[in-house]
């Protein structure tokens, strides 16, 4: 019972007015590299001795803002407390409050200089390998900070430096008189989390997250009936299970956002390591992909090598767009379900595969309403569970920023066969040939480039999937571009591969170097810049030395390329 009086008497006494005998505000100004922006923010602190109220004011001329999180930040200096506010976008509050104790601790020197009119004391802090000199004043008469996360001396702080070149310094003070308390502690604070958390809101309030799928399960299962093809979030699943597909509807953002695609998987069964693709399906021409899922690969439009085997909706024609490939992964050699059935001393096994890309170029294809689909090649009835989240990263605060730019974007080729477990071909036409299709670039395009993904399979000792192998790009018959895409740290991710295979030599089957890809990693897109290519029609091959068939066993290459422009 004493404890509890006690703390009710501590609660009381810092919730107590305190007759103030002086109160002080100071704007600061930020300087970088000597320069000063024109109107940029200011920071002003109001301080009476007991507590300390933070204000970052907006700069003088800037646009309307989107909607985001309203903060708040106060320093009990009586009660020992770093308080931070925000009312959220959706009429929320949310609060952290970081006891003094917790913050950092400088360490005074001897070196002193007058600014703005006090004699100021520097203290040094190495924080987060930043080197931050603090001046601050003992003879102000009261204590604050613009920038309490770097700790709260005994004084008036009027110059933060940090790292020599980014610096926060007082502008103007004045001196507050003819009251009875400068500052005022919130009542309400809303939802207490921890400071990490508050920091991750305050981010994640600005950007927008459309989550597509969700756990869901791709898997071989045979025939799978699907409801009416057409509606908005609904699962779709293609070629016995291995296709899940979704009709989405996306933010319609402008151009001065980020865009990334995050995807989280694990084997729900599946001990192999797989190739994965991400794709949207373009939309307005007379046939589509989305025709070949429904009505059977075969209603696709032909490509024939030389050998005069054809392989369908794998180019683009007067009529057909094949599927924009957002990202390609690989799936690891049985991440999660094999967790527990083999163990290596020295590797703890990952939960999921993790991947995250890029893919703002595609950013004009992922607004409105769009078809979104998943690809996992594999015959087990387990499978694969998949998530995949897009978020839109905002680069700017203005609400309505200049018009977006006209984008042109053309699907040329795809050769990864998503329809695989439905009877679509791998991409074997590269057998002394190369895969050539023509496509008309209008006038007025500017930064013309290819975005083209590379991977080499089959899966033994003299097939593509481990031997180095030049790809070409030709436009018009002139090679523009070659490439040999290897990539030599799959060991990296060895403790996503619990069903890998261990060797007699020490290594493991996902440690080896592969054409372009690893188990557990997505294949990095290459940008082919082309600015200097005309308007007209335009022939792009590419060419591959694809090694020979072995017995039953064959090499083939997955390759996709999408041309995009600014009109």
């Amino acid at each position: 019972m004493k404890i509890l009086h006690l703390s009710v008497i501590v609660l009381a006494l810092t919730s107590l007015p305190v007759q103030a005998q002086k109160a002080v505000r100071v704007t600061y100004r930020t300087v970088v590299n000597g320069n000063e922006l024109p109107g940029g923010a200011r920071t002003v602190i109001e301080t009476d001795g007991v507590a300390v109220s933070i204000v970052t004011l907006p700069q003088e001329h800037e646009k309307p803002q989107m909607p985001s999180p309203e903060q708040h930040s106060y320093i009990d200096l009586a009660g020992k407390r770093y308080i931070q506010l925000a009312d959220m976008p959706d009429g929320s509050r949310i609060g952290t409050i970081t006891p003094s104790g917790s913050l950092p601790v400088s360490e005074e020197t001897t070196e002193t200089e007058m600014i703005a009119g006090y004699r100021c004391v520097k203290a040094r802090l190495i924080y987060f390998s930043n080197t931050l000199d603090i001046w601050f004043t003992r003879d102000a008469g009261v204590a604050g900070t613009p920038v309490p996360a770097y700790g709260v001396p005994d004084g008036l702080v009027l110059r933060v430096v940090r790292n020599g070149n980014h610096v926060t310094e007082a502008e103007k003070t004045e001196t507050l008189r003819g009251r009875e308390t400068a500052v005022t502690l919130p009542a309400e604070t809303g939802r207490i989390v921890d400071r990490m958390t508050f920091e991750h809101l305050l981010r994640e309030a600005f950007v927008k997250t459309v989550t597509v799928f969700e756990n869901d399960v791709i898997n071989w299962e045979g025939e799978v009936v699907n409801p009416v093809v057409g509606m908005n979030d609904t699962l779709y699943r293609f070629a016995g299970g291995t296709v899940i597909l979704k009709k989405v509807t996306l933010p319609e953002v402008h151009d001065r956002y980020s865009l990334f695609a995050e995807l989280t998987e694990y084997s729900a069964g599946d001990a192999y390591d797989r190739t994965g693709t991400v794709f949207v399906l373009p939309q307005g021409e007379p046939l589509t992909f989305l025709d070949g899922l429904t009505k059977g690969y075969k209603v696709l439009p032909p490509y024939a090598d030389r050998h005069g085997k054809e392989y369908r909706g794998v180019a683009a024609t007067g009529e057909y767009s094949p599927p924009v490939e957002l990202v390609r992964f690989f799936t690891p050699f049985g991440v999660r379900d094999y967790n527990t059935k083999r163990t290596v001393p020295g590797l703890d096994w990952h939960d999921s595969a993790y991947y995250k890309q890029e893919i703002t170029h595609y950013l004009p294809l992922l607004r409105g309403d769009v078809w979104i689909g998943a690809f996992i090649g594999n015959y087990d009835r387990g499978g694969h569970r998949l998530t995949l989240r897009l978020k839109y990263y905002p680069e700017t605060r203005e609400l309505s920023p200049e018009p977006s730019s006209v984008k042109w974007i053309k699907p040329v080729f795809n050769t990864l066969p998503i329809m695989e477990m439905a009877g679509q071909q791998y991409g074997t036409m590269f057998d002394g040939d190369t895969l050539s299709v023509t496509v008309d670039i209008p006038e007025g395009l500017r930064s013309l480039k290819m975005v083209f993904i590379t991977t080499g399979h089959g899966g033994w000792g003299g097939g593509d999937e481990f031997n180095q192998k030049m790809n070409e790009l030709l436009v018009d018959g002139r090679r523009v571009w070659s490439f040999v895409p290897w990539r030599s740290d799959c060991g990296t991710y060895r403790n996503y591969n619990p069903a890998s295979g261990n060797f007699w030599n020490g290594l493991s089957s996902s440690d080896y170097s592969r054409s372009g890809w690893c188990p557990g990693s997505v294949s990095e897109p290459l940008i082919i810049p082309l600015s200097d290519l005309p308007a007209g029609k335009h022939t792009f091959s590419v060419t591959v030395p694809m090694g020979k068939p072995e017995g039953s066993s064959f090499s083939h290459w997955n390759i996709s390329g999408v041309l995009t422009g600014e009109k």
